[in-house]
């Protein structure tokens, strides 16, 4: 069996006890620790009380949901360019020439165009 990192255990973080090197230091701890509580104890109370007769003073949060002023957003009206949607279209290109005559398969698939007879009787005879 291994051992777990601390962090892992399920058991919490639970401190160990204490150890001071003297029963002065020890004495002074408990001193230090008492006044601690006690000031928490005093001040903690009355700032509570504080805290609440604040938030009672204050006005209940009211929402609106409206543009601020100087926010107001302008309308501009679209300029009409004669077609529909967004943009215009790219038209697809087509081929128009007359180079070419044809396209050619060289080997594995690879598409070759062809310009004369005599290329389109070289491809066909090529070895794999």
């Amino acid at each position: 069996m291994h051992l777990a990192h601390p962090a892992l255990s399920m058991g919490g973080k639970r401190k160990g006890k204490i150890k001071f090197r003297n029963a002065d230091e020890a004495r002074k701890s408990r001193e230090l620790d008492s006044d601690w509580k006690d000031l928490q104890k005093r001040w903690g109370i009355e700032l509570e009380e504080k805290k609440k007769r604040r938030a009672m003073k204050a006005e209940p949060l009211s929402y609106t949901l409206s543009a601020p002023t100087g926010r107001d957003t302008v309308r501009l009206p679209s300029r009409d360019t004669g077609h529909s949607g967004a943009t215009a279209s790219k038209q697809i290109p087509q081929y128009t020439g007359t180079a070419i005559l044809g396209i050619a398969t060289m080997h594995k698939s690879n598409a070759v165009p062809v310009f004369s007879s005599d290329q389109a009787v070289d491809i066909s005879k090529m070895r794999r």
